[in-house]
């Protein structure tokens, strides 16, 4: 396959920090980004998306318009993208549209995961085939349906004398691992902004830390990082995945109230807590000389959190993704439209090394725009 086509990929993380967009050519599984846009996400909406996520009572009603809401605003995002761009409807190929994650529950004896915005709007709106859904084949298939970015990060980034590991930080971090002839590892090691970014809501009203200026303040809690150390997801083996389910503000808030600390305290140790939780996992997968951590998404930008992964990896050498060319604030964006690339082609997409799936899948449903 040699002919260039175009995609859009479509990200609005746990984080909800707005919708990334990102319009990329593809030619021989070569991908090269030409446009992107972070759309933001109303108060409202996202408040509500919150709701759900924290387990607060919901119905089928409140679901249903959440899930049109959310289909209206990422065709909103998409149509801006091509305005902005100067590219047309008929141009792109198709959209990849990941959704919004509001549960994710692979372990249990009725495994599912939700993600929201209908793909049928997308496609009406835009006109252009959309790509949705891309999670649950996996999970028909016994794996997690998470992490799937670490199939692109294979196809972009190689591994030949030393290890290579792709670390996201949003809402929760993940990595992806490669090494020099061995399989792709990738899963969640747990939070990367979410906890930080939830208590400085409550407290400064702010949506995250700008520059860490507010964790900055504060000192490390030894028994506070301690027992944020001891949660049980930390120490499950791979494959797993996690999200808002487990790590959200009334986690934190029933260990905090063992302890009584000033708020800057806690967002040092929240802090302390990602940067930790993150590194103890990287060490395990050093081979070679010249191990590199490559790093994306928003926690990417904090500098405390980057200051800290490099004094706790002194044998890696920590940079972001846009150090290799690739963008680090869109990666996720540019990830769905290669999964929707894959798709379109029926090619496979998921790693069941990665995933626990039983075989490797073309992954996502196809919603055509009826042109």
């Amino acid at each position: 396959m040699t002919s260039k086509q175009l995609y859009i990929g479509v990200m609005s993380g746990t984080s909800l920090d707005g919708v990334d967009t990102a319009l990329v050519d593809i030619e021989d599984n070569q991908l090269r980004l030409l446009a992107s846009q972070d759309y933001p996400i109303p108060d409202e909406l996202k408040q509500r998306v919150l709701n759900i996520c924290i387990g607060q009572q919901t119905n089928l009603i409140e679901v249903g318009e959440i899930d049109h809401q959310l289909g209206k605003l990422y065709a909103e995002a998409i149509n801006s993208l091509l305005s902005a761009s100067g590219y047309t409807a008929s141009q792109i190929t198709a959209i990849g549209n990941h959704g919004q994650t509001v549960f994710h529950q692979p372990n249990s004896l009725s495994p599912f995961t939700m993600q929201l915005g209908d793909a049928n709007i997308i496609a009406v709106r835009t006109g252009i085939d959309t790509v949705a859904d891309f999670r649950r084949k996996d999970m028909a298939l016994g794996g997690q349906g998470a992490p799937l970015v670490p199939a692109f990060h294979q196809s972009i980034f190689h591994s030949t004398h030393s290890s290579v590991v792709v670390l996201n930080i949003g809402g929760i971090a993940n990595i992806s691992v490669l090494r020099p002839s061995l399989a792709v590892i990738g899963y969640d090691t747990g939070p990367g902004n979410m906890l930080m970014d939830s208590w400085c809501m409550k407290h400064l009203k702010q949506p995250y830390d700008k520059d860490a200026q507010f964790a900055l303040q504060g000192k490390v809690n030894d028994s506070l990082l301690a027992e944020l150390l001891s949660e049980p997801y930390l120490s499950l083996a791979a494959p797993k995945s996690t999200g808002r389910e487990l790590f959200n503000l009334t986690w934190l808030e029933s260990i905090l109230a063992r302890h009584s600390l000033p708020h800057h305290d806690v967002q040092r140790t929240l802090c302390e807590f990602t940067a930790i939780s993150i590194a103890q996992e990287v060490k395990k997968y050093q081979i070679g000389d010249k191990p590199e951590l490559l790093t994306c998404g928003g926690g990417a930008r904090n500098p405390l959190l980057m200051e800290r992964l490099s004094q706790l990896l002194p044998d890696w050498t920590v940079m972001t993704t846009d150090d290799k060319g690739i963008d680090s604030d869109n990666m996720e964006a540019m990830a769905f439209a290669w999964l929707a690339y894959r798709r379109i082609h029926n090619l496979p997409s998921n790693l069941p090394e990665v995933t626990g799936a039983s075989k490797l899948a073309s992954l996502g449903v196809i919603y055509p725009a009826d042109k």
